[in-house]
């Protein structure tokens, strides 16, 4: 980094851990030097640091103080004005939530997450047809949650609100978020704002964008990838689950110039809640039981998200082939992702870069030798699993990726990117660990 003024960083306590977060390191964000970051916990510290992308931070401690890593983002998108009026918070802080479109699968697992998070306490819900209703009648298994009733979006009251959770369906959102208060810290899971390119938004979801001034503000949420611009933003586009899925593994190795970007195939699969919640002839038992079938082959809507971050890493067009699938499933995502390595590039050279870009992510996870990711060792969880192998084909090699498609690739991230926005650990309310079996 040329010119290094109070940087923001992520501090990983390998030990004596805030009691928010046992038995996990956990992450939080202060604006100061290395040195100032160190004295957070009051500390006598030693340090030393490389400022670089990715600089790590080696420090010393006193007895029953944390040993500090700070680490820096990996990677940064460019710059954009972000506003300077919505709040950030302190460590104990109530952050009051609201989340809109309650009634869908991402809303409830808001909801979920945040039964478990000490500082996002949700004070409004939204649910045009669910109205009225308790949350608990909607979603019985979270009865036990003391939650305010359901409300139309039209009767919401955003005066106790902090930050919101849009989680309504794609094309819905622009106008909503358009009217919303200027104050408050915003995270749509939709698709209505993740396309840069308003044009290329219209060719591909069928109208216009009907908030424009506002897609040149909204940050793209791949928290792993982006997370200081994210830091900064008021308004975070949240990722789909196929593109978290995919982008993950192969914007390193396309930064890192590792493979080639003229013949990157993906074939992923997809539990049936990434359908959604609505009724739909497709989706029923009927329909999908005991057996499996590829959709939107030529024109799934995912694709041009994920060709922007990779042609964000390569810095030229990248042009992907990609088929998604309907699993019989209830959730989990794997892709399955075929590429041709660059001249002289090796499988273990794949192998190391991923290592080394994620081995201090807490939810990223670069499995040990030739151990196959599965979707069942992740659900419920803020995980992405990934591995590389070799092909039969010399040159080639193949990368499997496995998310929870309503956690990292929806709600989970959407809690991570939060957390950063205001301020707070970035694993806050997400060390849920893995349901098995």
């Amino acid at each position: 980094m040329a010119d290094v003024k109070a940087p923001q960083l992520r501090i990983a306590c390998r030990s004596g851990a805030p009691p928010y977060a046992p038995r996990r390191r956990t992450s939080a964000i202060v604006a100061a030097s290395p040195t100032a970051a160190c004295k957070t916990w009051n500390g006598s510290l030693r340090s030393s640091s490389k400022l670089s992308t990715g600089f790590m931070l080696n420090t010393t401690h006193r007895v029953g103080l944390p040993s500090i890593r700070v680490r820096a983002s990996v990677a940064s998108s460019p710059q954009k004005q972000y506003s300077t009026k919505t709040r950030t918070a302190k460590s104990g802080d109530e952050v009051r939530i609201a989340v809109l479109g309650a009634s869908g699968y991402t809303g409830a697992e808001i909801v979920r997450l945040l039964a478990n998070h000490p500082q996002f306490h949700i004070k409004l819900m939204t649910a045009d047809r669910k109205a009225g209703e308790k949350f608990g009648s909607v979603f019985p298994h979270l009865i036990a949650q003391d939650l305010p009733d359901l409300v139309a979006v039209k009767d919401a009251d955003f005066s106790d609100v902090d930050a919101v959770f849009c989680c309504l369906p794609h094309g819905t959102t622009q106008e909503i978020i358009k009217a919303l208060p200027q104050k408050l810290k915003i995270v749509d899971l939709s698709a209505d704002f993740r396309l840069r390119d308003i044009n290329e938004y219209a060719e591909w979801y069928g109208h216009s964008h009907r908030a424009p001034e506002l897609q040149q503000e909204a940050v793209y949420g791949l928290t792993e990838v982006l997370r200081d611009d994210i830091r900064n933003a008021r308004l975070v586009a949240n990722p789909g689950c196929y593109p978290t899925s995919i982008q993950l593994p192969l914007v390193p190795l396309i930064k890192e110039k590792l493979i080639k970007l003229n013949n990157i195939t993906i074939d992923a699969k997809s539990g049936v809640s990434g359908a959604g919640r609505g009724a739909k002839e497709a989706n029923l038992y009927t329909e999908i039981a005991e057996g499996i079938h590829a959709y939107g082959i030529e024109s799934h809507r995912h694709v041009p998200e994920i060709e922007q971050g990779l042609s964000d890493a390569a810095e030229s067009k990248v042009t992907i082939s990609f088929t998604p699938h309907l699993i019989c499933m209830k959730r989990g995502m794997q892709s399955n992702i075929y590429v041709e390595m660059a001249p002289g590039v090796t499988v273990n050279d794949l192998y190391q870069h991923l290592k080394s870009t994620y081995e201090d992510e807490e939810f990223v996870k670069l499995l040990h030798g030739k151990k196959e990711p599965h979707t069942s060792h992740v659900v419920g969880s803020n995980y992405c699993f990934m591995n590389v192998f070799e092909d039969r084909i010399p040159g080639r090699a193949k990368i499997i990726s496995v998310i929870d498609n309503l956690v990292k690739g929806a709600s989970g991230q959407a809690v991570q990117n939060l957390n950063l926005m205001m301020g707070l650990p970035e694993n806050m309310g997400l060390q849920y660990q893995p349901l098995f079996p």
